[in-house]
């Protein structure tokens, strides 16, 4: 009984305490109150495309709508072939096909949120990665109408960080605020990357844990991922993310 209380001890200091801190902090402040009022403009954040001769590749994020926005961010896909072409941006929706190409501008707000850079590559090694990232989004499994779960997945994160483990030289994982994921895409509780430096074991994205080079230690439970980043010397906060004293 006093190790089951322990337990329940830590799990609520851990996990609980974070997500109500966040959910207070984002109740108190200013945020969109619907879809049809929300800013879904160009953040500006990206040169405009006719100015960049070189290839770009690009993984964003940003908080998400709603209460959700507390806990979670909606990350999504840019690459710009060379020689001036245009950004093309995918990311995964809830409604219709969910899967969306050019839905909204490469750099724009989701929810009125301001987004950020998860990874960037540019030149010769964005020519590399292009290739691979259109194979990788050709053959995600679930892409098709009703292919889409808010939780704990298939969602929005769950399309990228699939993506993303396709393709090896993408050596980062998405933020941990991304509730999703964690979502065992590939239909296996126990999986390692396809570059073999994370193992995930995943309780259909209920809960689960990830220990690897990208992952470093996490913890996941109903989408709230505590843990230690390694590499840049950080702790994972649930619902706030990565506090770290190196700069990825």
């Amino acid at each position: 009984m006093r190790t089951l209380k322990l337990m329940l001890l830590g799990f609520v200091i851990v996990f609980l305490l974070p997500a109500a801190a966040s959910a207070a902090i984002w109740y108190l402040g200013n945020h969109a109150t619907s879809w049809r009022t929300a800013d879904w403009s160009s953040s500006g954040l990206l040169p405009a495309a006719e100015t960049v001769p070189e290839a770009r590749v690009y993984v964003m994020s940003a908080r998400t709508g709603g209460l959700k926005g507390a806990v979670s961010e909606h990350s999504w896909i840019i690459v710009k072939e060379k020689d001036g072409a245009p950004y093309e941006r995918w990311d995964k929706v809830g409604w219709g096909t969910p899967v969306r190409h050019n839905g909204y501008p490469a750099d724009g707000r989701w929810y009125s949120n301001e987004p950020r850079v998860v990874f960037a590559a540019t030149g010769e090694r964005a020519e590399l990665l292009i290739p691979k990232l259109r194979a990788a989004i050709e053959t995600y499994p679930f892409a098709m109408r009703g292919g889409y779960h808010i939780f704990p997945g298939p969602n929005s994160n769950s399309f990228v960080a699939h993506v993303m483990r396709q393709v090896p030289e993408i050596d980062v994982s998405l933020p941990t605020v991304s509730v999703g994921r964690d979502y065992p895409t590939g239909g296996r509780l126990a999986f390692l990357d396809p570059d073999g430096r994370d193992l995930h074991l995943s309780l259909f994205g209920y809960a689960g844990l990830s220990a690897g080079w990208k992952s470093g230690l996490e913890i996941n439970f109903l989408g709230l991922v505590a843990g230690l980043d390694f590499r840049r010397l950080g702790i994972k906060v649930p619902a706030f993310g990565t506090f770290a004293l190196i700069e990825s």
